[in-house]
C-alpha cells in the first residue's frame, strides 16, 4: 500500500495529502507524535541519507511540488528487517524538479510498507487512526472541481430523474433528425406528392381510377427502392457515417454521466441528508451550507480541514473565471470593423467551445489538468515559446474546423429548421424579441458568479432592457412598415374573406401560402411601428438597466439617446434573428477567426495566464481575479482609493473587481473575507453612513415608490422594483417639488444619498452578519428577515415566499442599492468637486448615473421575466451542458 501511496504522490494528483493533518498521509505513513498535529509544510519521506533533501515529498497543495526548508527537522526510525525511515516537515523550498534530482543522486529508494502490516517497535500507540465515514469514495475525493461542478449541475437540473431524460431524450432527438431528413431526401417521391404526376388507383366493381386524390403513402417509396437511392449518394452515406460516429461517442458519454451522477444522487441522500423528491425545495446556498459541513465531519478535501464558500466557487468556476477576466481586459473575443455595420463582436457557442478547448482542457491547452498550468505558462523565459506553440495549436485547430465544417454545417441548418420552423410560423413576431448575447452574458457577468445567479439577475433586467432598446425608432423605418403593412393587409383581408364566403378557394393553388407570407409581412410589419401612446426617455430607462446587470461603461452615462450608445447595447442585447443568424454562420467563419485572428493574441494571451495566476493552497491555480482582491486589483477611482497597490494593466475594468466582491458577500453573507476585502467592505460602510446622515430618512424615500414607478414608466410599483424605483426618480420628485423637501438639508437628494439612505436602514448593509459560531444558530441574521427587510417587499409577496427566497429577494435588491451608490461615487469621482451633487435632476438631463434592481428569488425570476422561448439551442443552459461534459470526459 505504501508503494502505491508513492506513486499517487508522485503523479501529481489534486488531492493528496500534506503533513501532520492530512489522513491520506496519516493513514499510509507513520508519525511521531511531536509532528502528528502539525497543519502546515510539506512532507518528506524515503530512506535516511546523510541529505535530508533524499526523500520522496508529499505535496503541499494539490498541483504542484516543493522541496523542504534545509533547517527543517529529520524524523527518523527503523523498521525491523527492512532498515530506516525518515520523514521531514519543513516549508515549500525549491521546484520538485530540483529534489528530484537530488533524490535520485543519493541512491535508490526501497519501497515503504504500509504501516498496518509492520510496525516500528514501541510506536503502535503513535499511529494515526482515520475513521471512514459514510463512504470511502467520499473520502480524499481525486478530483473536486469535477465533483462540485457535477453536485451543483445535479441540484440545477433537478436531480437524477430530469437529467436522465434530458440526456435520453438528446439522443433520441438526434437519432430522430437523422433519420427523418435521410427518409425526406431519399424516400419520398416528390412528384407524386405534388401532383405532377398522376396516379391510377383500381377499384372494385369495375369503377372508373380516382386519379384527383393522393395520399402518403403512395408518394412514400418502397423500402428497397429507398435503399438503392441511400448507397446511390456517396455523400449520405459520409454524413449517416459521421452521425453515427458522434452518436455512439455521445451515447457513452451519456451513460458514463448517468452512472456518476448516480453517484451523486447517493451522495446527495446519504451524506447531504436531501431526498430526491425533496431536492426541489433547497436552495443552492443551503446545499453548499450542508457540503461545508459535511467537511468538518469527514474530510472530502485534504489540504484543508475547512471548506469555504470561496473554495468551491473557485472549483466550479476556475476556467469560467478566466473567460470573464478575458472580456473584461478586452483580450477576447475579436472585434472586427465591417462596412456598414461598424465595429461587430462575434463570439458563437462553437467559437466560445473552441477557445475552452484550445486554452483549458484540449491536448495541447495552457492547462496540464483540470487544476494546474503547465510549468512553462509561469516562466517569462519560455513566453515566446509558448506563444508560437500556441499560435500553431489555433491554426490547426481552425484547419480540423474547416475539415468538419460541412457535417457541422448541415446539423446546425437541421435543427434550426426543425426547431424555428413551426415557431416562426406561429409567432413570426418571436425573431423580433430579443435574448442576452453570449459576449453580453460574459461582459456583465461578476468573478465567482455561478449561472442560476448570473441568469437570474439578467432576467430581472431584461424587460428594462427591452424597453430601452425599443424606445428608438426610425422614421424612414416607422413610415416605411405602415405603408407596408398596410398594402399586405389589405391584400390578405380580401383572401380571408373569398375564403369565408367559400371553402374552395383555399384549393386554389398557392392561396396558403400566400396567406401565409402576408400574415409574415403584416407582423413583421407591425414590429417597426412604435405605440404611439408611450413616452420614453432612454436616460431612466438605461439606469433601471443599469440597476439589474451591474456594469455599463463610463461613456454611456449621459449618451443614453446616441445611437452609439444603443449599437453597443444591441451587442449586449441582440436579436432572436441576430443570433440564429450568428450561430448559423458559426462552422463557416469559427475557422476564419482560429486561423487569421487568434494568432496574433497567442502572446498576449500567454502572458495573461502567467500575469493573472495565483497557486492556492488546496485549491490550485486561478484567475487572480477570483480572489477578490481589491488590493491587487482594485480600481482606485471605484472607492478602493488607498487600498489598491495596482497598475493600470492589474485593474480590472469597470469597478468589476468591487462590484464583484460585494456581490459575492451578498450572496453568501457567511462568508469571511480576507483582510484586504474586509477592509474595502468596511470603508465602502462607513462611507454608507455618512451619506445616509444627509439623506432623508428610509421611510419617506420607500413611501415615494408608486410615484417614482410612474415617473420612470413602470409596470408596477411592487417592491423591490418600487423601492428601485424611488430612489431613482428622488432626484427628479426633488427638483421638481413633487414631495416636499426637508430644510435640513441643503442640497436636494441625490441618487447616491437615497440609495445610502435604504442601506443605512438594514441592521447590516454589508455581509459579515453570520459570522463566527453564532453563524448557525436558528436566529442568526442571515436567516431572519428585519423589519426594515420587510419593507422591501410587498405583504402579498412575503406570504407568498419561502423562506429562502425572501432572503434571495432581499439580497438582490440590497446588491442593486450597493451597485447604484457605487456607480454614483464613480461617477462623482470622474467628474470631481463640483457644485451639482451626482445623480442630482439637472436642466440638461436625466439624473446620471446607475442603478441595481431587484427581483423576485432565483428561480422564481427565471419563470417570470424569462425570455421568450424560441425552441432550437438551448441557449443559456449549453453552458451547462458544456461543462457537464467536460467533468465527464
Amino acid at each position: 500500500m505504501a508503494a502505491a501511496a508513492v506513486r499517487e504522490a508522485s503523479s501529481g494528483r489534486p488531492n493528496v495529502g500534506h503533513a501532520g493533518g492530512a489522513p491520506w498521509l496519516r493513514r499510509h505513513f507513520r508519525l511521531p507524535a511531536a509532528r502528528q498535529t502539525a497543519q502546515h509544510g510539506s512532507a518528506w519521506f524515503g530512506m535516511a541519507s546523510p541529505c535530508p533533501t533524499a526523500g520522496v515529498w508529499l505535496p503541499h497543495g494539490p498541483w504542484g511540488w516543493g522541496a523542504p526548508s534545509p533547517r527543517a527537522p529529520l524524523l527518523s526510525g527503523s523498521v525491523p528487517g527492512r532498515g530506516p525511515w525518515a520523514v521531514v516537515v519543513g516549508a515549500d523550498g525549491r521546484p520538485w524538479q530540483a529534489a528530484w534530482r537530488a533524490m535520485a543522486a543519493q541512491g535508490e529508494y526501497r519501497r515503504l510498507e504500509d504501516f498496518e502490516e509492520d510496525s516500528p517497535p514501541g510506536e503502535e500507540e503513535l499511529l494515526v487512526h482515520v475513521t471512514e465515514g459514510l463512504q470511502d469514495s467520499w473520502h480524499h475525493i481525486k478530483n473536486l472541481d469535477n465533483f462540485f461542478t457535477k453536485i451543483y449541475h445535479f441540484h440545477q437540473k433537478n436531480g437524477f430523474a430530469c437529467m436522465m431524460l434530458s440526456d435520453l431524450f438528446e439522443l433520441v432527438q438526434f437519432l430522430f433528425v437523422v433519420t427523418f431528413t435521410t427518409f425526406l431526401l431519399c424516400c419520398v417521391e416528390y412528384d407524386v406528392l405534388f401532383a405532377n404526376r398522376p396516379l391510377n388507383h383500381s377499384h372494385a366493381g369495375g369503377a372508373a381510377p380516382d386519379r384527383s386524390k393522393v395520399t402518403l403513402p403512395d408518394a412514400v417509396l418502397p423500402a428497397p427502392q429507398c435503399a438503392r437511392r441511400i448507397r446511390a449518394s456517396g455523400w449520405i452515406i459520409f454524413l449517416l457515417v459521421m452521425a453515427a460516429v458522434f452518436w455512439l461517442y455521445r451515447l457513452v458519454k451519456v451513460l458514463c454521466s448517468l452512472l456518476s451522477y448516480w453517484e451523486i444522487r447517493t451522495f446527495y441522500i446519504k451524506a447531504l441528508n436531501i431526498p430526491s423528491e425533496g431536492l426541489c425545495n433547497y436552495s443552492w446556498q443551503e446545499v453548499q451550507a450542508r457540503l461545508i459541513s459535511l467537511q468538518r465531519r469527514q474530510q472530502m478535501c485534504v489540504h484543508k480541514r475547512e471548506l469555504t464558500e470561496l473554495d468551491i466557487y473557485h472549483r466550479i468556476l476556475r476556467f469560467k473565471n478566466y473567460m470573464v477576466a478575458m472580456v473584461n481586459k478586452s483580450l477576447l473575443p475579436v472585434r472586427f470593423r465591417l462596412p456598414l455595420l461598424g465595429s461587430v463582436v462575434f463570439l458563437t457557442q462553437g467559437l466560445k467551445y473552441n477557445l475552452e478547448l484550445l486554452l483549458f482542457w484540449g491536448p495541447g491547452s495552457l492547462f496540464q489538468n483540470k487544476w494546474s498550468l503547465r510549468p512553462q505558462c509561469k516562466r517569462a523565459g519560455a513566453r515566446r515559446e509558448l506563444a508560437q506553440r500556441l499560435a500553431r495549436t489555433m491554426v490547426l485547430l481552425g484547419l480540423a474546423n474547416l475539415l468538419l465544417c460541412p457535417c457541422v454545417l448541415v446539423w446546425q441548418l437541421l435543427y434550426a429548421f426543425f426547431s424555428y420552423a413551426e415557431v416562426i410560423k406561429r409567432e413570426p413576431g418571436s425573431l423580433g424579441a430579443r435574448r442576452w448575447s453570449l459576449y453580453g452574458r460574459h461582459y456583465l457577468r461578476h468573478f465567482n458568479e455561478l449561472n442560476h445567479e448570473l441568469q437570474a439577475r439578467l432576467s430581472r433586467g431584461y424587460k428594462p432592457a427591452t424597453k430601452y432598446m425599443n424606445s428608438f425608432t426610425s422614421p424612414l423605418l416607422t413610415v416605411l412598415a405602415k405603408n407596408v403593412g398596410f398594402f399586405a393587409g389589405s391584400i390578405l383581408a380580401v383572401l380571408i374573406v373569398l375564403t369565408v364566403y367559400d371553402e374552395d378557394v383555399l384549393t386554389v393553388q398557392h392561396i396558403l401560402t400566400a396567406i401565409t407570407l402576408l400574415g409574415l409581412v403584416v407582423t413583421v410589419a407591425r414590429s417597426f411601428i412604435p405605440d404611439e401612446h408611450t413616452v420614453w426617455c432612454p436616460e431612466q430607462l438605461l439606469q433601471r438597466v443599469l440597476a439589474h446587470v451591474h456594469y455599463m461603461p463610463d461613456h454611456w452615462q449621459g449618451n443614453a439617446s446616441r445611437s452609439e450608445t444603443r449599437s453597443e447595447m444591441a451587442q449586449l442585447f441582440q436579436y432572436k434573428a441576430v443570433f440564429i443568424l450568428e450561430e448559423l454562420l458559426s462552422p463557416i467563419l469559427t475557422p476564419l477567426i482560429l486561423i487569421f485572428a487568434l494568432p496574433s493574441r497567442a502572446l498576449d494571451i500567454v502572458d495573461f495566464f502567467r500575469n493573472f495566476t495565483v497557486e492556492v493552497v488546496g485549491v490550485g491555480d486561478i484567475c487572480s481575479f477570483a480572489q477578490l482582491d481589491v488590493r491587487n486589483h482594485g480600481n482606485p477611482q471605484w472607492l478602493s482609493a488607498g487600498q489598491t497597490e495596482a497598475s493600470v494593466y492589474q485593474q480590472a475594468e469597470n469597478g468589476k473587481t468591487e462590484l464583484s466582491l460585494m456581490h459575492f458577500a451578498i450572496t453568501n453573507p457567511r462568508w469571511q473575507p480576507p483582510p484586504p476585502s474586509e477592509l474595502f467592505l468596511s470603508h465602502l460602510k462607513e462611507k454608507v453612513q455618512q451619506d445616509a446622515a444627509a439623506a432623508p430618512p428610509a421611510q419617506h424615500i420607500l413611501a415615494e415608490g408608486p410615484l417614482g414607478a410612474s415617473l420612470l414608466s413602470d409596470d408596477s410599483a411592487v417592491a423591490p422594483d418600487g423601492l428601485l424605483a424611488s430612489v431613482l426618480a428622488r432626484p427628479i420628485l426633488s427638483a421638481s417639488g413633487l414631495v416636499s423637501r426637508d430644510r435640513r438639508f441643503v442640497q436636494p437628494c441625490s441618487t447616491a444619498s437615497a440609495a445610502a439612505s435604504v442601506l443605512a436602514s438594514l441592521a447590516s448593509p454589508l455581509p459579515g452578519r453570520a459570522r463566527g459560531p453564532s453563524a448557525n444558530s436558528p436566529g442568526c441574521p442571515s436567516d431572519r428577515l428585519r423589519p426594515e427587510e420587510s419593507l422591501l417587499l410587498s405583504e402579498s409577496r412575503l406570504r407568498s415566499l419561502s423562506r429562502s427566497a425572501l432572503l434571495s429577494e432581499v439580497a438582490s435588491a440590497e446588491m442593486s442599492l450597493h451597485a447604484i451608490y457605487l456607480h454614483e461615487l464613480h461617477q462623482q469621482q470622474q467628474q470631481g468637486p463640483g457644485p451639482q451633487a451626482v445623480g442630482v435632476w439637472v436642466a440638461a438631463g436625466a439624473p446620471k448615473p446607475p442603478s441595481v434592481t431587484a427581483g423576485s428569488a432565483a428561480r422564481a425570476s427565471q419563470a417570470q421575466h424569462r425570455e421568450m422561448p424560441l425552441g432550437g439551442w438551448a441557449e443559456e443552459e449549453e453552458e451547462e451542458e458544456e461543462e457537464e461534459e467536460q467533468t465527464t470526459g
